[in-house]
């Protein structure tokens, strides 16, 4: 039988489903190579017969292969789409996860209406996604967003001025680098455990944005001790965490003094998001700059 050599897009995209890739992340990077939006499937269907430029096959293979050794397909392809917004994201960043819209709708329920004399912050903005999806909802907030890492708040600023959303950054720490009193405060920071074997399946992306102590929860515990100094009375704290830590950091936020501790379930139905209310009694020492 003679040698036929794999060439239109159809014959392309069944050959790397062999080699185990996903369809759906086939498809994102046949997209890409070929020049055409990541989101417009029909056209594969409409030219599976096709056969790709000597440009665009090159390129297809180098995806292929990099994704085939684990590179996620946002930093291949460069964007990622997070509550609507498309962001550009790379490997500064981590690449932003849809079960973390959960923690934006969460927000936007208890912050309800247009934004006006609401302040909210978002630590380890990463990408920029949670803050710019909050404003983008609630455009008349005042909305900061906080890393540790210069590079990550690079790309998260380019991000808000392609998109043109007025969010605040800010260089450092969790909270240290603001002034509150805040309406609410969200995050999604780090939460595996260092010594978690999951790590290296995620080598492509930075280190300090996934693990956080023995448990993984150093840093939310560092977030929960310094967020009642930075909430007004009745303000939010609303954190993402893992998916068997919801009890763990309910415990943490009752023993911080938070009040209506309760949890919400990520697409999966899994509790992935833990948050609670300072008291109405509470009087933060922070003053707005």
């Amino acid at each position: 039988m003679p040698f036929t050599p794999t060439t239109t897009i159809a014959q392309l995209l069944a050959q790397a489903a062999q080699q185990g890739m996903a369809r759906v992340d086939a498809q994102m990077l046949m997209l890409h190579a070929a020049g055409q939006p990541t989101h417009a499937r029909a056209w594969l269907i409409t030219h599976d017969s096709d056969e790709l430029t000597d440009a665009q096959r090159a390129q297809w293979d180098e995806l292929r292969q990099r994704r085939l050794q684990g590179e996620p397909v946002a930093y291949l392809i460069g964007q990622k789409e997070f509550f609507g917004l498309t962001l550009h994201v790379d490997a500064r960043v981590l690449d932003p996860r849809p079960d973390t819209e959960t923690l934006v709708d969460w927000a936007l329920e208890l912050l309800p209406g247009d934004g006006t004399n609401l302040r909210l912050v978002d630590l380890g903005t990463g990408s920029g996604a949670i803050a710019l999806a909050l404003q983008r909802e609630r455009p008349k907030a005042e909305i900061w967003a906080v890393d540790a890492s210069a590079d990550a708040l690079a790309v998260a600023s380019g991000n808000a001025a392609r998109l043109k959303l007025p969010v605040n950054f800010a260089h450092g720490s969790w909270l240290s680098p603001l002034q509150g009193p805040f309406d609410a405060i969200v995050s999604n920071p780090p939460y595996i455990p260092s010594a978690d074997p999951h790590l290296a399946d995620l080598t492509h992306e930075p280190l300090s944005a996934l693990a956080s102590g023995g448990d993984g929860l150093d840093d939310i515990r560092l977030i929960i001790e310094q967020a009642p100094t930075h909430l007004k009375p009745g303000g939010w704290l609303l954190l993402e965490h893992g998916w068997d830590q919801s009890e763990a950091v309910q415990a943490l936020l009752a023993a911080g003094g938070f009040d209506a501790v309760q949890s919400r379930a990520d697409l999966a139905g899994i509790a992935r998001c833990t948050g609670g209310k300072i008291p109405q009694s509470h009087r933060s020492d922070q003053t707005v700059e």
